[in-house]
């Protein structure tokens, strides 16, 4: 008996990005899925319906179906049109969306969030966070060689030379390796710099030069933590001449779920260059400095911030492939013999796991839905 499988157009503003590809859809079949998707649900990453159905996905409704990926959590409304009981797999950021997390607990749907995959070598291939931050590392250094009034190499020419630029990427994580990699193609003087020391080595593989503070700053699941106080006045004598100096910083610190830490000053930022720019990675969470404007592009004495959302959007084609990659290999590991198992012994699984048969599996899930039922009070 084949498992339902359904893919629904996305709903969020902005959102281009896809949960299923065609070239993904064969391998799906071939573990018992019979996919259907929404009519459109495609389009806006350039995917025609007639691509799906030469795949064998045939176009449909979400009536009846089991399974549902997505990108973007589902509305309180899209969660009440799915059948109790459904497997959901989908980012979720339940910190955010506690109104969501409630409706999928009232209907008993079984949700794995992307967000919560466990960063383990071999959970890598399920890991939709770092598929999705290594292109909007790649884009973000596009957008510094876009945004900057003067070229990224050295160019030398019949009346002289030009010297190359210098880039400062904040945050040596997927994106922030990306952006050096990316920056470093371009033809840039890199420069990175992390919290956790131990990425120094990573820096310098990428042709990086890596900025030592003397501070380690690990975090728990491989994110960097936030930096106390006395940390951030440590960090922060050191850091002030590299950003100084710098034609273009990026900054790609973020926390999902939360808001992000701010990691250069407006004293800082003042102290740039004339024409200076800094891509700001962490808008979604409010971006990495107090000067930010989530979602615009604003000048600020020297220098220009843009803080673009839902970059990986902007890559639509490439980021929907990535994306599916990562929903196959984890679906991968809830079939068997072509029925939908779960094996709450599976570590992935178990801790990816946000609600399941009316409970909330996630404390951090649970203590949101209740913060807000008291506030509501």
């Amino acid at each position: 008996m084949s498992i339902p499988l359904y893919i629904p157009k996305e709903t969020r503003e902005h959102e281009k990005r896809v949960a299923l590809v065609p070239s993904v859809a064969a391998k799906l079949q071939k573990l018992g899925l019979d996919i259907s998707i929404e009519a459109g649900a495609g389009s806006a990453a350039r995917i025609p319906d007639s691509a799906y159905t030469e795949a064998g996905v045939t176009l449909g409704s979400a009536e009846g179906k089991q399974l549902f990926f997505r990108v973007q959590p589902p509305t309180v409304e899209e969660v009440a049109q799915m059948p109790e009981g459904a497997v959901l797999c989908s980012f979720i950021y339940a910190q955010r969306e506690p109104a969501v997390v409630k409706a999928l607990q009232e209907r008993k749907i079984t949700c794995f969030a992307m967000e919560l995959i466990p960063r383990i070598t071999r959970a890598q291939a399920m890991d939709a966070l770092s598929s999705q931050a290594a292109l909007a590392g790649y884009y973000a250094a596009l957008l510094a060689a876009t945004h900057l009034h003067r070229i990224l190499p050295m160019m030398t020419t019949a009346v002289g030379s030009l010297r190359p630029a210098r880039i400062l990427v904040m945050g040596a994580g997927v994106a922030g390796l990306q952006a050096l990699a990316t920056a470093k193609r371009l033809g840039a003087m890199i420069e990175g710099y992390d919290v956790r020391p131990e990425v120094k080595e990573q820096v310098q593989s990428v042709g990086g030069k890596f900025v030592d503070t003397g501070v380690n700053a690990v975090g728990e699941g491989g994110y960097a933590r936030e930096l106390t106080d006395e940390e951030k006045e440590q960090v922060d004598a050191v850091l002030t001449r590299h950003i100084q100096q710098a034609d273009a910083v990026i900054t790609t610190a973020s926390i999902p779920g939360k808001p992000s830490p701010k990691i250069l000053s407006e004293a800082q930022i003042m102290g740039m260059k004339d024409g200076s720019v800094i891509i700001d990675l962490a808008a979604e969470g409010g971006g990495n400095t107090p000067l930010t404007k989530p979602g615009e592009t604003v000048e600020v004495g020297p220098a220009t911030i843009v803080a673009p959302l839902n970059i990986a959007s902007h890559l639509a084609e490439h980021a929907s492939e990535l994306y599916s990659r990562n929903l196959l290999s984890l679906v991968t590991l809830m079939i068997d013999e072509g029925e939908l198992k779960l094996d709450w012994e599976d570590e992935v699984l178990a801790k990816s796991v946000l609600t399941h048969d009316g409970d909330i599996r996630n404390a951090a899930a649970r203590e949101a839905v209740e913060n807000q039922t008291q506030g509501a009070l």
